[in-house]
């Protein structure tokens, strides 16, 4: 019977371990509360796993991140875990916003991840659209120290923001030419001026020192919904960072792959060519922060 007690308890420990956990989770950072939902895959191995940080756009929030971009499925296969923090409304991704430090949010659940959850500090990736995508970009400025790469959605990088591409990483844009929010060719947004998709290719491209001479590959619109894709891949064999872009013919201010969150008229087209949490995870997982 003690023999059977043992076994029963074991096995309910075990199940303990191997059920995926997601949870809404909170910190303090600078007198503020943050809330972040994280979620950690099913695994009985105690290898570090890594992260992906997956940046929502203005006013949307961490739980419908995880519907528009759900990384989650591929988390269970690949065995990595997913974090999505919640901004104050908006990311402050530029540094004349002020008021709201959220480069210090992100640097302290970065450290958050290591130490709660034995993240490996090598692979830890961010990934996010709109003005999620701005913050990401940002982040690859002032955290390049702790990010191993990045993939960005719909979004570019701000100009004259006090900061600047200084270091070399692997990186990746997804931008639609029919976005009617934030221009595929750049310009002003709400008072700001952007890059445009091809202008933040060749910053990287310089900063990473690749080969100037992509090779391309042409995604043909097999969906039927109207869109199609052409891939930049640009290398550099010495350091083997890739900057890769992704230009959605006809595509909106989207997700490829996700759903359809506000209508067409409102925000353009979803291609159904491109599932973009593969395809970033994908890119992710060839790269670690160097030591």
């Amino acid at each position: 019977m003690k023999l059977l007690l043992g076994w029963l308890l074991m096995l309910m420990g075990l199940s303990a371990i191997a059920q995926p956990r997601q949870k809404k989770e909170k910190m303090m950072v600078d007198g503020m509360v943050r809330y972040f939902v994280t979620y950690i895959p099913i695994t009985q191995k105690q290898e570090k796993m890594p992260v992906i940080i997956s940046l929502h756009g203005g006013f949307a929030s961490p739980e419908g991140m995880f519907h528009l971009a759900d990384f989650r499925p591929i988390a269970e296969r690949e065995k990595f875990m997913v974090v999505c923090p919640a901004s104050k409304r908006v990311w402050h991704d530029g540094a004349k916003l002020g008021g709201i430090d959220d480069v210090k949010f992100i640097d302290q659940l970065i450290s958050y991840m290591i130490n709660i959850y034995h993240a490996d500090p090598q692979r830890i990736y961010v990934t996010g659209i709109s003005n999620g995508g701005f913050m990401t970009t940002r982040l690859a400025c002032q955290l390049h120290n702790r990010i191993a790469a990045i993939a960005v959605v719909a979004a570019s990088l701000d100009r004259g923001e006090g900061y600047d591409l200084t270091t070399p990483m692997p990186v990746m844009y997804m931008h639609g030419t029919k976005d009617p929010i934030v221009g595929y060719n750049g310009g002003k947004l709400f008072g700001r001026k952007v890059y445009a998709h091809q202008e933040i290719l060749k910053k990287w491209i310089a900063i990473d020192h690749c080969s100037t001479k992509p090779v391309i590959t042409n995604i043909p619109d097999t969906a039927h919904d109207g869109t199609s894709i052409v891939k930049e891949e640009y290398s550099n064999s010495a350091n083997e960072l890739k900057v890769i872009g992704y230009t959605i013919n006809n595509g909106g201010h989207t997700w490829p792959g996700g759903w359809q969150y506000f209508p067409k008229f409102i925000v353009g087209k979803t291609t159904k060519n491109l599932n973009a949490c593969q395809t970033i995870w994908d890119f992710f997982k060839t790269y670690k922060l160097k030591s």
